[in-house]
């Protein structure tokens, strides 16, 4: 038993009046000691169910970034002047709804604009569907490459992924955790913001509760993050909904506050549409690969909505309207299949 870690767990875990929070460093230390194995299993449950009653403030979340910072691996920097967006989407998956960011970085890194996308196994609360089966299913068995290939692909073909298991085993171990505790622990929102990438990054990732949106902003500035994106999406990713207005929070260091709310409707731009839902695994991947191709599908419209979204805030192009029209372009003649045919190539897949 770790006495000082113990001493970590007495704070957060005090009860609803008495407990106090975490400074950064405490809170990067206590992840570390968890990771590492210092910290007993029955600590480590304990802290993990009183940080979840407690809420995790902004500062804590900082900290625990610095311990990712630490322990995890960092792909080096590949051009000075670039950002690399780095997407964060829930790690338990996709249970409801089509998921639509591996069209977003196709498309994003097709146009130039290098994209880190990271994830692991099916793991609790959701057990949904994730990245890394979508990738494998398109040909891109990212389970298997190297940390090098990684490095690679994303310097030559603007594309990476890092995926727990083999890039950062000490966190994909902790997931037995939150298998035994059956609930979502805050570091899930850690893994939204996790960048591992040494140079400038430009974070774009979702979220659910307004709470969230606020600690993950708070957390950025004090890790020194400037540039971001917070979207309201579907099932908490950065997903626009084509059935609703969406509120985005974005970086403004204009304003005395730091950011600033945009909220977009499809309807505004000619758009009128549903977000498809998540019928059975099957059928998604039948029509994300028609869809690659330049078939038109029932993913068609939201893949145009968030692709033309995303290349406008990238700054690929000026409007939105001119995000849209590129999007079509690009979905329709199938582009995207050859370019994911490419990053298959380059990096040695099947």
């Amino acid at each position: 038993m770790s006495s000082e870690f113990r001493e970590l767990l007495k704070k957060i875990g005090s009860g609803t009046h008495t407990h106090k929070n975490l400074t950064r460093q405490q809170a990067s230390l206590a992840l570390e000691m968890m990771l590492t194995g210092k910290a007993t299993p029955a600590q480590i449950g304990g802290f993990m169910i009183a940080h979840r009653i407690k809420r995790p403030t902004g500062e804590e979340l900082a900290g625990m970034l610095d311990a990712y910072s630490r322990l995890g691996n960092k792909l080096s920097i590949i051009d000075e002047n670039k950002e690399v967006v780095v997407l964060g989407i829930p790690y338990d998956g996709r249970t409801r709804t089509a998921p639509i960011s591996p069209i977003t970085s196709l498309i994003l890194s097709l146009m130039g604009v290098p994209v880190l996308m990271h994830g692991g196994r099916r793991m609790p609360t959701k057990y949904g569907l994730t990245l890394g089966e979508i990738w494998t299913n398109l040909g891109l068995n990212i389970q298997n490459t190297s940390l090098e290939q990684v490095q690679t692909s994303l310097a030559q073909k603007n594309f990476g992924f890092l995926y727990l298991p083999t890039h950062f085993p000490l966190a994909d171990n902790f997931v037995t955790y939150r298998e035994e505790i059956g609930k979502r622990p805050p570091i899930a929102t850690l893994e939204l913001i996790w960048h591992p990438y040494k140079g400038k990054n430009h974070i774009m990732a979702g979220y659910v509760h307004p709470p969230t949106e606020k600690m993950i902003r708070e957390a950025l500035t004090l890790t020194g993050v400037k540039k971001f994106t917070l979207i309201k999406g579907l099932e908490g990713s950065g997903d626009l909904k084509l059935e609703q207005t969406n509120i985005i929070a974005i970086d403004d260091h204009e304003s005395e506050a730091g950011f600033k709310y945009l909220k977009l409707n499809p309807l505004h731009y000619g758009l009128k549409g549903h977000d498809y839902p998540l019928h059975s695994e099957q059928e998604y991947f039948e029509q994300l690969t028609k869809t690659i191709k330049g078939e038109m599908t029932p993913l068609t419209l939201s893949s145009i909505w968030n692709a033309g979204f995303y290349l406008w805030r990238c700054s690929v192009v000026e409007t939105m309207e001119m995000g849209l029209s590129k999007a079509e372009e690009l979905i329709m003649k199938g582009d995207l299949h050859n370019h994911c045919h490419s990053l298959s190539e380059n990096l040695n897949y099947v």
